[in-house]
């Protein structure tokens, strides 16, 4: 059967680091056009993937598949629509939206052209994040009391560009960047919110998106979530740290599968997404526990789904209607941080 043919729209990290070498390395994708207008990121998709660089997404109509949407974070919808206006299924970097409205109308066109659409929330198939959801679904911490869980960064000097100096309308910072991450993984875990409560503020100078970022849930079932994205965490904590009434778990360290693609490693190399046994995490209490193993990486599912979907006609890998949830409490944690109050959600 023929490669479904890919358009790529963006070619800056998220583009050249995630989509790319996943695209590239999924079995029944092809890399067929990428959306850059820097010549050096043009070239090097040329050489790399053999794709043909062209300058604005209009290009993309008749030459792709699929169009994936890894440009900046104002111009997702406007972009994903416009691919769903050419019959085209479409795959958007998170965060879908600005707002869960945005996403609803998103979606409702979507489903009436029929096309496939899905998010990248690629942090589903992290290593650690998977362990924890088996260590859950079994019981091995007894009845979940809180989780906390953090994507800590030292970076004092700033990088610049829209993602530290951005406004609302670039949807700019850390609440919409890694706590995108940290609210679905909570809502996947642990179910609906009902309350939230936010702090975010602005740490490091000539930053004007919030680089100091926490968020509080408290979900259905009761159990509470403590969410930390920071720039300027010296001595960084643990990435999962979870109470139950039998025991805890608590895990140190990143997932290794970004670090990886980074570095130019395929996905398709062999124990790409396994961890090294001094990183696993520690499952029970002070007086008795044991090191977990964790559970293999695996981004390149997400786009074996997407595959799968289109070939298929099975369900995408992210539903969308999943992460309207999360963007409606992203958009809570913003009126909660801005007006000091604890918003509470139906």
């Amino acid at each position: 059967m023929d490669d479904i043919r890919v358009g790529l729209v963006g070619y800056g990290v998220a583009g050249a680091y995630f989509h790319a070498p996943l695209i590239h390395a999924t079995q029944g994708l092809r890399l067929a056009a990428v959306v850059t207008r820097n010549p050096e990121r043009a070239a090097e998709v040329t050489a790399r993937y053999a794709a043909t660089p062209v300058g604005d997404v209009e290009a993309l109509a008749g030459a792709c598949d699929l169009v994936v949407v890894a440009s900046p974070n104002r111009t997702h919808v406007a972009t994903a629509n416009w691919a769903l206006s050419q019959g085209l299924p479409v795959v958007v970097d998170k965060p879908l939206a600005r707002t869960a409205e945005e996403a609803r109308l998103l979606v409702r066109t979507a489903r009436e052209r029929g096309l496939m659409l899905t998010v990248f929330q690629n942090r589903r198939w992290d290593g650690d994040f998977l362990t924890l959801a088996k260590l859950v679904e079994a019981g091995a911490l007894g009845q979940v009391i809180r989780m906390e869980s953090r994507f800590d960064r030292w970076r004092p000097q700033p990088k610049g560009g829209w993602r530290e100096t951005g406004g609302t309308e670039e949807i700019a910072g850390l609440l919409y960047d890694l706590g995108s991450h940290l609210v679905d993984q909570a809502l996947r875990l642990f179910g609906p919110a009902v309350r939230v409560y936010a702090e975010t503020d602005v740490r490091r100078q000539g930053v004007t998106a919030d680089d100091d970022t926490f968020v509080a849930l408290t979900h259905e079932g009761g159990v509470r979530s403590h969410l930390w994205a920071g720039a300027l965490v010296g001595q960084l904590g643990p990435r999962f740290r979870v109470l139950g009434t039998e025991a805890a778990y608590v895990k140190y360290g990143l997932d290794v599968q970004e670090g990886r693609l980074r570095a130019g490693v395929s996905p398709l190399e062999p124990d790409f997404g396994e961890e090294p046994e001094d990183r696993w995490g520690l499952l029970g209490t002070d007086e008795a526990n044991r090191r977990v193993r964790t559970e293999p990486g695996s981004y390149l599912d997400f786009y074996t789904g997407v595959e799968n979907a289109l070939r298929h006609g099975g369900p995408p890998p992210v539903d969308p209607e999943e992460v309207i949830r999360g963007l409606a409490v992203l958009e809570a944690a913003h009126l909660s941080a801005t007006q000091g109050i604890e918003v509470h959600l139906s």
